[in-house]
């Protein structure tokens, strides 16, 4: 391949990462849903507050958790993957940098994401422990070893992210 040629090839390539851009502008939009489902969520329980049994108030209440985490792993992604993959962030006026953005890279990202993954999937396991009236013993040992599953792969992410880490210093 001859040498404009490959620089074609290359500017093309660096010019593909803004691809990512209309994803990373989902991620934005999917938080505006989390934020309407939440505020729906705490309607029906400010509506119904007093109807409500313990149980049902504490599984609310993890719903509004669980969403938090996972919109709390969307800003995370969306921004960190902006920074890493498209472009740095200029600061905007005012506007006010993350203090761990730039700091993260995809390693440290997929490990946060698998902590987050185990976190999530511990308030579903709680919500099922807490109606396992409803439930048989198949799916709660199912939904417990699924979980595990989670946990232990978030080890090994980090095990070998700190390996990975170690060997570069």
């Amino acid at each position: 391949m001859n040498k404009s040629a490959e620089s074609a090839v290359e500017r093309t390539l660096l010019a593909s990462r803004w691809l990512l851009l209309p994803l990373y502008m989902v991620l934005s939009l999917i938080l505006i849903a989390f934020g309407a489902k939440a505020m729906q969520e705490f309607w029906h329980l400010a509506t119904h507050l007093f109807e409500l049994t313990e149980s049902q108030l504490v599984l609310a209440t993890l719903s509004i958790i669980d969403m938090t985490l996972v919109a709390s792993l969307i800003v995370m992604v969306a921004l960190s993957g902006y920074e890493t993959f498209i472009s740095p962030f200029d600061t905007v006026g005012e506007m006010e940098k993350p203090s761990w953005l730039g700091k993260l890279d995809t390693g440290t990202v997929k490990v946060k994401l698998a902590i987050s993954i185990v976190s999530i999937s511990a308030i579903h396991l709680l919500k099922t422990y807490l109606s396992i009236e409803t439930l048989d013993n198949a799916r709660i040992l199912t939904l417990t070893a699924v979980h595990l599953a989670f946990v232990g792969s978030a080890l090994l992410l980090a095990y070998v992210d700190r390996i990975v880490a170690h060997k570069a210093h």
